[in-house]
């Protein structure tokens, strides 16, 4: 278990921070003793990531040590602008989350119904899924190499077998999973770049689904239940912070589905 401030001194960032498996890492790194900037599309989520220096469990200067940043993951220009940022409030950066990401879609989109996959969605989800994470990983490149730091992207078990909100989303997970191998050979050795894939996970994302699908997910799972934030958080932490052989891997956190 890593003890209170075992990460004094190092500095994440995480994007999609402001709820589900975003805010569960923040948690994590927080409460480690990292620096955390949170950096989300909602400006709502604000309070809910600065109330972690509250929680029970963090570092004494933990109010010191988070901060939070209403950015669009898919804005070209906003790396560039969380880095300069992250630069002058902390000095540096250790471990980058690209956590953001979108569905698309309130429900999943029959496979069979492609006239419902037009060009904006197709845009949209491989603009975000895709392209921002490594927009995201080559503006904190030379930060990661002065640290000899770790990305971690959230992809999912949707880009390993096709099964997704809809046909764009699963593809644009299995580009991120080729990305993450290809982004490992580019900043190797000095930089770490693994992934998680997550099956159903209760998030806000996955609220508003059909409970015939989720009940179907938990039938279809070793472990007999729905997964947590927290569940993906610590294999997450595990690939930034303790998992110093590994890289160009991606995880599956879906309970044996």
């Amino acid at each position: 278990m890593m003890t209170e401030n075992a990460l004094h001194g190092k500095v994440s960032m995480v994007t999609g921070g402001g709820s589900g498996i975003g805010l569960a890492i923040a948690r994590r790194l927080l409460a480690a003793g990292s620096a955390v900037l949170v950096a989300d599309i909602t400006p709502q989520a604000e309070a809910t990531v600065l109330a972690l220096a509250q929680e029970g469990g963090m570092p004494e200067n933990a109010q010191e040590l988070i901060a939070f940043v209403t950015a669009n993951a898919g804005d070209p220009d906003t790396p560039s602008l969380l880095m300069r940022d992250i630069e002058k409030r902390f000095g540096g950066l250790d471990f980058l989350i690209n956590n953001a990401g979108t569905s698309g879609v309130s429900t999943p989109v029959a496979f069979a119904d492609i006239a419902a996959l037009d060009d904006g969605l197709w845009t949209s989800l491989l603009n975000v899924n895709l392209v921002a994470p490594f927009r995201m990983t080559r503006a904190a490149a030379p930060l990661l190499k002065n640290r000899r730091g770790a990305v971690v992207n959230t992809a999912s078990v949707a880009g390993m077998n096709g099964q997704a909100s809809s046909i764009p989303y699963a593809a644009s997970k299995a580009g991120l999973i080729n990305l993450t191998q290809n982004l490992a050979r580019a900043l190797a050795p000095d930089v770490r770049v693994n992934a998680v894939a997550p099956g159903w996970i209760d998030t806000p994302w996955t609220k508003s689904w059909p409970e015939e699908r989720r009940l179907k997910s938990v039938e279809n799972t070793l472990m007999k239940r729905v997964g947590t934030p927290e569940d993906v958080a610590d294999v997450m932490f595990f690939l930034a912070v303790g998992a110093a052989y590994v890289t160009g891997q991606t995880v599956v956190v879906d309970g044996g589905r």
